[in-house]
């Protein structure tokens, strides 16, 4: 009866911090790690775990919660009592209070989604951390193949708005062209860059041998003149390009005399026009702008490394200090979309249903699904600087987002996929169910039961009404399951006490009466299930509404039109 106990014990607290689903394996090692004295016993005790986590797992997560405070109140004592230790990030190198500056620089070619985020998050938290200063700039100089558009220009601030990410400068390096030009021309006088007139493919081939361009040693008279014809429109695109002079035996082809500058005719760019036809590459605005703007921190990808060895060329010519450059590895959710270019392919194609669709990694698409900003920060926050690729489950962000909405998210019943159950031998009855079990303090619903008239039940819980098996209807009554055909259900009345329930260890269900119809959108992998049913006639739900449907998840309200609610699964 000891282990009994103990298990019990162990069982329910396994199950509430799972999703109300116990794992045996986990419940036997945590008896025998807190009971070492147990352990000869092990053979005897895993049968009666098994069976212990059999009836656990049987129980909803609110009849776990109240089995568990009959047995083990001490558990919930010190949860409440225990405070949070919130993961801090590590100090950052050479940092002095008042004096970082950190940038986030986006290309605004679509909408930022998680991988991104880690960037921004990492960048204002650093920034905040030392009274310093956080700079929103767009790298949007490439307006032929990342091609900026004018709608995620606003996506972008917004969504680091809705993140709690309030840039102290916003910056677009389309506005600063003449600022790259007077440094290109610098130098350029100074030798240290050039204009190379070759085609692609011999300066590839020039390039992987080693060997120099035979432009690059020509005088600097010559160079100005041919960087004026670039700027005056006398090259076309693709006849001349900017390079900086680096080491030709760098044992990375792609460091060798990287390109700075080109030429792209009728760029229509959406800020600029086409007032310009020079523009330069992403290491040499992003090199320039770094100095010009103050930063002295930079957040960036593992991969950006090569582009690192770039730019140091810049700074050594022009006697600047780099900044101190902290490496990060991919962050990327298991099964779901972040790449912008497949993300814009699958809506083009109509795959998706824009940068927002439940079943992308979008931080409008998070967001439509319920997922809080602080659930993203602290994701970002635990995962850290680590320089290594991380690939987190959707299971993580879950579990961080649902501490952070299930205090504040209100019950209902949705019943997916309803069929009607018809109750035999009853009076009229209300159930008054609290909108939250931990605090009735925000009041309740009522749910009224009239004889003779139906009560709904979801299909997915046919497997347990068959003939002779008894249910309780959730702070309902209790019934016994008559007959149970395709379109229909016939029970009888059994009795009202939920402790008859408890101690026969029934099921329970959820149910409605009059309800007003519902879908929930649910996103599997790359598919959107569309779960059809009724919803309490009086839920009182409000479009972008965080609410628990009880048995079947958190959802968002995503819009309401006229009786009818749509809503998109977040977790469960």
């Amino acid at each position: 009866m000891e282990v009994e106990r103990i298990a019990w014990k162990y069982a329910l607290i396994n199950a509430i911090e799972h999703d109300g689903k116990a794992n045996s394996k986990a419940v036997i090692g945590k008896i025998l790690g807190e009971n070492p004295e147990l352990r000869p016993k092990a053979r005897e005790i895993v049968p009666i775990v098994n069976k212990v986590v059999e009836e656990v797992n049987r129980l909803s997560l609110e009849e776990q919660k109240a089995k568990l405070k009959e047995l083990y109140p001490e558990y919930f004592e010190a949860k409440k009592e225990k405070k949070e230790e919130k993961k801090g990030l590590p100090p950052l190198p050479k940092a002095e209070k008042g004096k970082v500056v950190t940038r986030f620089a986006p290309n605004p070619d679509g909408a930022f989604h998680l991988g991104n985020a880690r960037a921004a998050i990492l960048s204002h938290e650093y920034a905040r951390m030392y009274d310093g200063k956080f700079i929103l700039r767009f790298d949007d100089t490439d307006p032929k193949v990342k091609r900026p558009e004018p709608i995620f220009y606003d996506m972008i601030i917004e969504d680091l708005k809705w993140l709690g990410i309030e840039p102290d400068e916003i910056v677009y390096a389309s506005d600063r062209l003449e600022i790259y030009y007077k440094y290109a021309e610098e130098l350029i006088r100074m030798g240290k860059a050039y204009v190379c007139t070759c085609s692609p493919e011999k300066f590839r081939e020039l390039r992987d041998k080693g060997i120099a361009c035979p432009h690059r040693d020509e005088p600097v008279e010559v160079q100005l003149e041919r960087w004026r014809k670039m700027l005056n429109g006398e090259y076309r695109e693709g006849e001349a390009v900017v390079r900086i002079k680096t080491d030709l035996n760098h044992p990375n082809p792609a460091v060798r005399d990287w390109p700075a500058l080109r030429i792209i005719d009728n760029p229509n760019h959406p800020r600029a026009g086409n007032k310009y036809r020079v523009w330069p590459l992403y290491n040499f605005a992003s090199a320039i702008d770094d100095h010009e703007l103050g930063v002295t921190h930079i957040f960036r990808g593992q991969e950006h490394a090569e582009n690192e060895t770039r730019q140091r060329y810049i700074y050594e010519y022009l006697g600047w200090e780099y900044p101190v450059t902290v490496h990060h590895g991919r962050l990327s959710i298991e099964g779901v979309i972040l790449s912008k270019s497949k993300t814009r392919k699958g809506i083009e194609e109509g795959k998706y249903l824009g940068w927002d669709d439940p079943r992308l990694g979008t931080i409008r698409a998070l967001r439509r699904r319920g997922i809080r900003p602080e659930a993203i920060k602290e994701l970002i926050i635990e995962v850290g600087l680590k320089r290594s690729d991380t690939t987190v489950s959707w299971d993580n962000l879950a579990a961080i987002n649902r501490k952070l909405v299930d205090p504040i998210a209100n019950r209902y019943f949705f019943v997916a996929d309803p069929i009607p159950m018809y109750v035999e031998d009853t009076e009229e009855f209300e159930a008054k169910i609290p909108l939250h079990p931990d605090h009735p303090e925000r009041g309740y619903r009522v749910l009224k039961f009239t004889p003779g008239k139906p009560v709904y039940v979801s299909r997915d819980d046919l497997d347990l009404l068959k003939p002779g098996n008894f249910v309780r209807l959730k702070d309902l009554f209790n019934v016994e399951i008559l007959e149970v055909s395709e379109n229909s259900i016939k029970a009888r009345f059994h009795s009202y006490d939920y402790e008859v329930a408890r101690k026969n260890k029934w099921r329970m269900i959820h149910w409605v009466t009059e309800g007003k119809p519902c879908e929930v959108i649910v996103p599997e992998g790359d598919e959107l299930i569309i779960r059809k049913g009724l919803l309490e006639r009086d839920a009182n739900v409000k479009v972008d509404e965080v609410v628990q449907f009880e048995r079947f998840g958190f959802v968002r309200i995503d819009k309401i039109e006229g009786d009818k609610v749509v809503a998109i699964f977040a977790h469960k």
